[in-house]
């Protein structure tokens, strides 16, 4: 008499199915870097070597639920001040910049100074909408000259909400610490440009091209460039996964018969 002997191990899963593992990793990275990371306001300049002239885009997300965003009030800093400040305008929103003593003469670019451009606010128009719930604003700054190459250039924020909410963005975190709740905005200055003076009209020259290309790119409260990108990250997950899911389902469907 024959007998069937049957094996117990486990049977190994088939080509296809092995195959779609690679697939569902990625597709899994792709869901996990279309996600948001911490919303905060950042400083991005567009320039950091020594002594030039940067526009520095200050990115200010809504992190409020239920109000707009009415106010943005950047502090500079008085240890390394700036002596020339200018801000872009922005459709909807009117920029004070503040002028004061500092609390010490400093020497800039080998003039010694007393005052300097201590903050800079920009404030909704009444009428408008400010920065709605789910939208980011972003506000160009020209600064110089930089301070010297390694300084951390620290911005402290101060957003505020329609409904009296108020967000202090002015933690600074020591070299190599992890980012506070609410951290401060900032950048660090690296080595000087060559040719490029401390000033000088030439580092003048650069601030301006800057600004020109700044000026030339779009901006506004829509948030389209960083929603555009998110949606096709989601998108290309989403095709690999509905793929995966179906060889799987045809594969499952001709498993009985195979057997």
């Amino acid at each position: 008499m024959r007998s069937t002997l049957r094996s117990t191990q486990p049977a190994r899963p088939s080509l296809p199915v092995r195959a779609l593992v690679p697939a569902v990793g990625a597709a899994a990275l792709l869901l996990a870097s279309a996600l948001p990371a911490g919303a905060h306001v950042r400083a991005v300049p567009d320039v950091t070597a020594a002594g030039s002239y940067s526009v520095v885009t200050f990115r200010v997300p809504n992190e409020s639920d239920t109000a707009a965003t009415t106010s943005l009030q950047v502090a500079l800093p008085t240890g390394t001040p700036f002596t020339h400040v200018a801000v872009e305008p922005v459709p909807g929103w009117t920029a004070t910049v503040q002028e004061g003593p500092l609390p010490e003469p400093v020497e800039v670019s080998g003039t010694t100074i007393t005052q300097a451009p201590l903050s800079v606010t920009w404030t909704a128009e009444p009428g408008t909408a400010g920065i709605a719930v789910g939208q980011f604003q972003e506000f160009d700054l020209q600064v110089g000259p930089l301070p010297a190459q390694g300084t951390r250039v620290v911005l402290p924020a101060v957003q505020t909400y329609a409904d009296g909410e108020v967000a202090d963005w002015s933690q600074v975190a020591d070299e190599g610490a992890a980012e506070p709740d609410s951290p401060a905005p900032e950048f660090t200055t690296t080595t000087a440009a060559a040719g490029d003076g401390h000033g000088t009209h030439a580092s003048t020259a650069a601030g301006e091209d800057a600004t020109a290309v700044a000026a030339a790119a779009p901006s506004g409260t829509s948030g389209a460039s960083g929603a555009d990108g998110t949606a096709r990250a989601l998108g290309a997950a989403g095709l690999v996964l509905g793929a995966a899911a179906l060889v799987l389902a045809l594969l499952r469907r001709r498993g009985p018969a195979a057997r």
